[in-house]
């Protein structure tokens, strides 16, 4: 259980510090209280011992999923929050083990390979807040079309605070070819946005489809682009990842 005062340090630094930016949903609304148990935000410890925060998604036990580029010296994760001043049934735990796929590419403008696993040495609680999501089957070769991608952060490019409450936001998969191999996108002005990293992308049959890596728009002028990485292409690496470090069945 986290402590008040913990929390009610996380609710400030997200409300007032413009750095955080866990979950910066554009177009959408607020989501039902605890109606997306399997999310979580990822309070990091960076280098220079400055907090920055990140969405992730619980998949078990043990392992909470989020992009790679979220990668710091320690994390907290907190678990069971919709509204950071209700603190009840939140649960805080830190970790300083994950897991970042071995062909993570870092570049000024792309992120290639961006999914990362965090393990929790204490074990989540689940109940009516905090629950896993599951991942698509491995090798799928359908295309998901309607999704959603949840988050906490400013409603609008020009807010000034971000949001006290998990917000959501509708999005569509597009059918032409990503830029990124291995990803999903997602057009329009409506969705994720600058630092809404880690976050699901959860589609029709309410599996986790994709992780939130970036924001892309074309030299060519074309519209602005959100990319996913596609889940399914790493499920080989995700399941050899918990089984070795302790996966819960």
């Amino acid at each position: 259980m986290v402590s008040h005062c913990t929390l009610a340090m996380l609710a400030l630094a997200l409300t007032f510090d413009s750095r955080a930016r866990a979950g910066e949903i554009i177009g959408g609304h607020q989501a039902v209280p605890h109606s997306r148990p399997y999310m979580a935000i990822i309070e990091r410890e960076l280098p220079s011992k400055k907090a920055s925060f990140c969405d992730g998604f619980l998949l078990n036990k043990e392992f909470v999923m989020t992009a790679a580029h979220c990668q710091a010296r320690s994390y907290k994760v907190f678990l069971g929050v919709h509204n950071f001043h209700h603190r009840n049934g939140v649960q805080e735990i830190s970790s300083e083990e994950a897991y970042i796929h071995g062909n993570f590419i870092n570049t000024d403008t792309v992120f290639k390979n961006d999914i990362m696993l965090i393990k929790l040495p204490t074990k989540a609680i689940f109940n009516k807040g905090v629950q896993p999501i599951d991942l698509p089957d491995p090798g799928s070769l359908s295309r998901p079309k309607s999704c959603l991608v949840s988050g906490w952060g400013k409603t609008s490019l020009t807010a000034k605070h971000q949001s006290g409450v998990l917000m959501e936001v509708n999005v569509t998969v597009t059918d032409r070819q990503c830029p990124m191999e291995h990803s999903y996108c997602c057009d329009g002005e409506s969705g994720p946005y600058r630092g809404d990293s880690g976050g699901p992308l959860v589609c029709e049959d309410g599996k986790a489809y994709g992780v939130v890596s970036a924001f892309f728009t074309p030299h060519s002028g074309d519209p602005s682009i959100n990319i996913f990485t596609k889940i399914s292409d790493y499920a080989s690496w995700i399941n050899s990842t918990m089984k070795h470090h302790g996966m819960v069945n």
